[in-house]
């Protein structure tokens, strides 16, 4: 097959669909690789590496689009992407589809197959291409959380840990999976007073296990969230529905309920947010202010670490490609149950059905 793997254009999004030892084993297994020129620059992985490993260096997103069977990408195709796309390509990458109605429509009208990282399901039903990027979201929305606290980005100016003698800031998660499990781990690091809030009673027990007493595990229900949401400072926003968007547990009118300058860190904005007054933004222009809440909702936040993360991602990803690859699609479909979960739109039709609830599609 021949795999091709554009340079990515979101903003400030600085990682690669593989690294040089992706495409040796892509390469190893009889595959042609196409890379754009500078794809992973940005993050040391130059294109005499890619060489070295077999890949075939192409000057511009257009003939890599031209040429290959199957794109390897890590964000959404981006509009100017979009009009590249063939008829029966495959695209494989992260979609976020039920967040983007535009993208979907677009998809749909090419006539390819788009397999979505984000919903390709393992044997306990959790999600293996998303768990390396949640791990790194959680991580990094406490140190975003932080900084946006400051009084200079329009936060409370207060310190996470605080100091001997001075409260410590409080931190409310809402949901208790990878990325607010991650989010828990460094809060707690940091020293700060950390309150998760999950629906789960299997997760529940699962995160008064590994934190004791560290944290204050409670049930989602809306007593508990409005009596949290009251006195936190740092709101992280983490909750899941695999392929659907994210409901809505922070409504407008609860922001006028919490504290002046506390910040909201929505990691589900990638879903269409759990927070109601949420919109998406990007590294360059992180933040903005609703009712004096401070509100980041970058979409694409590993993008802040992107050789970390390209690492971890190919880790997961690379498997699977390789197994459309070796096979073909309809052939690792019809074998790899969890791959075809990943499925969401094939010649023109939506075939992910939390996508099509989403626009009240069939």
């Amino acid at each position: 097959m021949i795999i091709g793997i554009p340079k990515e254009v979101k903003n400030n999004e600085f990682r690669v669909g593989a690294t040089p030892i992706g495409v040796a084993e892509l390469v190893k297994n009889g595959h042609q690789v196409l890379i754009e020129k500078n794809a992973g620059a940005q993050i040391d992985f130059l294109d005499n590496d890619y060489r070295e490993s077999g890949a075939k260096i192409v000057q511009n997103a257009k003939t890599i689009y031209q040429d290959s069977e199957m794109i390897l990408k890590v964000k959404e195709p981006q509009e100017e992407e979009c009009s590249m796309i063939k008829k029966g390509q495959i695209i494989f990458s992260y979609l976020h589809l039920a967040a983007e109605e535009k993208l979907t429509k677009n998809l749909l009208e090419k006539g390819c197959s788009a397999v979505a990282f984000e919903t390709i399901t393992a044997n306990d039903n959790s999600l293996p291409l998303l768990a390396p990027m949640s791990e790194v979201a959680g991580k990094l929305s406490i140190q975003a959380g932080a900084r946006a606290l400051e009084r200079s980005q329009g936060g409370r100016g207060i310190l996470l840990g605080g100091v001997p003698g001075v409260q410590r800031a409080n931190v409310l998660i809402l949901g208790g999976g990878v990325a607010g499990t991650n989010a828990a781990k460094v809060a707690i690091g940091m020293g700060a007073h950390v309150t998760i809030l999950d629906k789960s009673l299997t997760r529940i027990r699962y995160l008064c296990d590994i934190f004791g007493n560290s944290a204050n595990i409670l049930y989602s229900n809306q007593q508990n969230l409005i009596s949290n949401l009251e006195k936190s400072d740092l709101v992280i926003g983490s909750v899941l529905i695999p392929g659907a968007l994210a409901p809505k547990l922070v409504k407008k009118s609860d922001l006028k309920l919490m504290k002046k300058g506390a910040v909201i860190v929505d990691i589900a904005i990638d879903q269409g947010g759990c927070c109601e007054t949420s919109k998406p933004t990007t590294h360059s222009n992180p933040t903005f202010i609703i009712n004096n809440i401070v509100h980041y909702c970058v979409t694409n936040m590993p993008g802040a670490v992107p050789r970390t993360s390209t690492l971890a991602l190919e880790n997961a990803t690379l498997p699977f490609a390789l197994e459309i690859a070796n096979k073909g699609l309809k052939k690792a479909l019809k074998e790899n149950k969890h791959l075809a979960n990943g499925l969401n739109i094939h010649q023109g039709k939506i075939v992910h059905e939390e996508v099509a609830k989403s626009f009240n599609l069939k």
